[in-house]
């Protein structure tokens, strides 16, 4: 039996997360905005879960949570960093507020909740850090480039953290899920740009504004599936550094492979030509 501490945990991924592990025997810290909604979720899950109150931008709410996690189980064995926010819009027709306000949510909250979890995994020597990406985080799309660049953020920070945490027995794996029927793309997650520039209107960034609305709730990938494969992955014992989620996720991954293996074989020359020539020599 292991303690799982999620972030966003009143509904969507995070939701399904705690219900999978609550159904596999596990205790569950479940955090949320607003604590009586995860209360509302989980009326029937007993002592096993524990909910709790955490805007993941306030770094003081997210000590104080860890503090009452470990308070009520005695530790903390798995973390799963699910809070999040989207923007839908050309890069150029962002305001400053509303990137701050993404980039608050979905790499400075992150960072704020791993390192007030991360002195107890090192503790224990033991545990597992899971970042929710997206395919957005592998892959750059039109009117989904703020957005992208924050799950960018988070991959290149949880491949580091892998790497500084594992001689101390813990995991980090970043995860990578492709359009999943939650309500992510509802107004409640995901923020449409305020501005809106002729020039993008007809372009992709424009068509990706249709297309959100279009898929919203017809999405491809079953969010509670989803969910039993992260469980899966976290009791696994050897557990990848990313796991992608979703058909539309992999082909999405393995274009990209390719569209990158063939322009480095193309610039190949170009590129070893930048070494000094000692080195090239070497």
């Amino acid at each position: 039996m292991s303690v799982w501490f999620i972030t966003g945990a009143s509904r969507g991924f995070g939701a399904e997360i705690a219900r999978e592990a609550l159904s596999r025997g596990h205790q569950v810290v479940a955090t949320a905005r607003s604590k009586d909604a995860v209360e509302a979720a989980f009326s029937d899950a007993g002592s096993s879960l524990l909910a709790v109150s955490l805007d993941v931008t306030e770094e003081a709410q997210a000590a104080v949570a860890v503090k009452a996690a470990v308070k009520r189980f005695g530790r903390i064995d798995v973390l799963v960093n699910n809070a999040g926010r989207g923007l839908l819009g050309a890069v150029e027709e962002a305001s400053d507020a509303e990137i701050r306000a993404v980039y608050d949510t979905n790499v400075f909250g992150l960072l704020a909740v791993t390192r007030a979890v991360a002195p107890e995994l090192r503790k224990n020597r033991s545990g597992h850090i899971v970042n929710i990406s997206s395919v957005g985080g592998f892959v750059g799309s039109p009117g989904w480039g703020v957005y992208a660049s924050t799950k960018f953020a988070v991959e290149g920070l949880s491949e580091a953290l892998n790497t500084e945490l594992a001689p101390l027995g813990v995991h980090v794996t970043v995860v990578e899920p492709g359009y999943f029927r939650t309500d992510f793309l509802d107004s409640s997650s995901v923020h449409v740009q305020q501005r809106q520039l002729d020039d993008y209107l007809d372009g992709p960034a424009g068509s990706m504004r249709e297309t959100a609305a279009r898929v919203n709730h017809a999405q491809p990938g079953d969010p509670s599936k989803a969910a039993r494969a992260m469980v899966d992955m976290v009791e696994s014992p050897n557990p990848p550094v990313r796991l992608q989620l979703g058909t539309d996720t992999i082909r999405a991954v393995e274009a990209k492979i390719g569209r990158v293996q063939s322009e480095l074989a193309t610039w190949r020359a170009v590129s070893e030509s930048t070494d000094h020539d000692e080195a090239s020599a070497a």
